[in-house]
């Protein structure tokens, strides 16, 4: 894919991790042969799903 492509249904971003979290996210993707992008979909989906779960728990709490 060029550099200057257009996305349609996806936005580029960049952003860091750590080394050891590259490490383990390079070797899922070679074990599973999913996309990098589509990995990172999941992992942000379980990321909000968690917090809007704490955050409704912390409600009920209240």
């Amino acid at each position: 894919m060029a550099a200057n492509s257009k996305l349609v249904n996806r936005t580029r971003f960049s952003n860091s991790l750590r080394n050891d979290l590259i490490a383990q996210f390079e070797a899922l993707h070679k074990e599973t042969d999913i996309p990098k992008s589509k990995l990172l979909d999941q992992a942000v989906e379980l990321l909000l799903e968690k917090q809007k779960s704490l955050s409704k728990n912390n409600r009920d709490i209240l």
